[in-house]
């Protein structure tokens, strides 16, 4: 590195310090925890990007300490000051978050951040750093196209993960160039966001038309649909849900890896990404008809409502997540026309409960272990465990008794030639359920329940006994 002893480098946050941008990070904190948030922002953002800044500043709760910063933009700040430079944190982002970030870093001699009036970007940025240092008084490093007026006026521009355009750009506006590539954009992270190993659960789609016992091709291909249209709208949720729970999700030894909290995809995509897939889910929706556009409509909005504030609402949460299990079936009966049985929806409704439970339990045994009173986002303590496991078991075995009386059903007889093969189903239930419960209450659960079952050996050979059964009571 050249003597840095006559210059101070100048160190934009957005995008260059931090692999994340303030402005998101502060709206989707204010969102998590007032829906109202959207409405407020408009109204202040009437007054200025500066002073919507500052709107989101005071509404947000953004922690400094868990932010994704870029680690080799640290280390060449250190090798700067290292050199005999001085380092300056300057921004667009509002005054208080630079403060914060500042401080914990403990690597700038200056800070500066736009003030509710004034937003210190582009050209604004430029005026104020001559002013302060002097024409080609300055190191600048920057990641974007409103960083040129900035590195119009620097003795030295650096760049920070730039494209081949804004390269030539920083080169044609200033003399002294040092290109930094910190990382390289690529499609897994996108992928991993959209959580396709989740879609399992949108299989439940199909539950009518085997239930029915109905394989004709409209109705395969209804099924199809729905399920397609599912895991659009799932995706969008969990993409929407991810951007909600960033601290949440950064605070948690496992969860902190995901692509938005570590900054693996900028939060501004994220956002873009989540509206494509609803409105691709809308429009798979419209192709199966109008009814399964309304069940659609409500999911969408019972996982939203679950997003913003209902996972904070002790029991009413798990019974929501039974509900969304249970919408599913719901939605392949609407779109294949197959009416449903008041057997399966009871079965769904308590096997979904359990479940739900269960989750909620592995992650209180997760706090517990990690020595935290309560889940993080949740409403819950360590302390209800025992009421958790309770309704987890509970639910369960009533899902199994009401499996049981659906065997010496009318309805069943006529499906089935052997009903009495079902019994096999009841039994195979109770020791997969009391198992999971086990296997939550010692900490080894680590995914939802769901996922945890499509990766567990001894619950995949419990399926395909359930499967043997069932095929066998339905031979003539």
């Amino acid at each position: 590195m050249p003597d840095t002893s006559r210059e101070i480098l100048i160190v934009d946050l957005d995008g260059t310090l931090l692999r994340s941008n303030m402005l998101f990070e502060s709206f989707w904190s204010a969102f998590g925890r007032d829906w109202r948030t959207p409405f407020f922002s408009a109204a202040a953002l009437l007054g200025g990007r500066a002073a919507l800044k500052r709107h989101l500043a005071t509404a947000a709760e953004v922690d400094a300490t868990t932010l994704p910063y870029d680690q080799s933009v640290v280390a060449f700040i250190e090798e700067w000051r290292q050199a005999g430079g001085r380092a300056a944190l300057v921004t667009a982002s509002d005054q208080g978050f630079a403060e914060a970030i500042a401080a914990h870093l403990g690597i700038f001699d200056e800070v500066h951040g736009s003030d509710g009036k004034l937003n210190l970007k582009g050209e604004n940025k430029g005026r104020f750093l001559e002013e302060r240092f002097g024409t080609k008084g300055f190191a600048y490093m920057g990641d974007a196209p409103a960083d040129l007026p900035v590195w119009k006026r620097a003795a030295r521009a650096v760049t920070v993960n730039a494209n081949g355009g804004l390269r030539r750009g920083a080169e044609g506006v200033c003399d002294e160039v040092e290109h930094l590539t910190t990382g390289k954009r690529a499609i897994r992270p996108y992928l991993k966001a959209l959580r396709p190993h989740q879609w399992l659960k949108n299989t439940l789609v199909f539950l009518p038309m085997l239930a029915g016992h109905q394989f004709d091709a409209a109705t395969v291909l209804a099924s199809v649909l729905a399920f397609i249209c599912f895991s659009l709208v799932a995706s969008s949720v969990y993409v929407l849900n991810d951007l909600l729970d960033l601290g949440a999700d950064r605070a948690h030894p496992r969860k902190r890896r995901r692509p938005f909290a570590s900054g693996d995809i900028p939060l501004g995509y994220g956002t873009w990404l989540a509206g494509t897939l609803i409105l691709l889910g809308v429009l798979t929706a419209a192709m199966i008809g109008r009814e399964f556009l309304f069940v659609m409509a409500g999911y969408y909005l019972l996982t939203t409502a679950y997003s913003l504030h209902l996972k904070r609402r002790i029991v009413l949460d798990i019974c929501v997540l039974a509900g969304l299990y249970t919408i599913r079936i719901i939605a392949g009966g609407v779109a294949t026309g197959i009416p449903l049985s008041v057997w399966l929806l009871a079965f769904s409704v308590f096997f979904f409960l359990s479940l739900a439970a269960v989750k909620r339990q592995a992650e209180l045994i997760d706090s517990a272990e990690r020595g935290k009173l309560q889940a993080s986002g949740r409403g819950y303590h360590v302390d209800d465990l025992p009421i958790i496991s309770m309704i987890a078991i509970g639910a369960g075995y009533v899902s199994v008794l009401v499996m049981a009386m659906y065997v010496n059903a009318p309805s069943t007889i006529e499906l089935y030639a052997r009903p009495e093969a079902l019994w096999g189903v009841c039994i195979v239930l109770l020791y997969w359920i009391s198992r999971t419960v086990m296997v939550a209450h010692r900490g080894q659960m680590h995914d939802d329940p769901v996922v945890f079952a499509a990766k567990d050996r001894t619950s995949q050979i419990c399926l395909l006994i359930i499967i043997a059964f069932i095929v066998g009571g339905a031979q003539a």
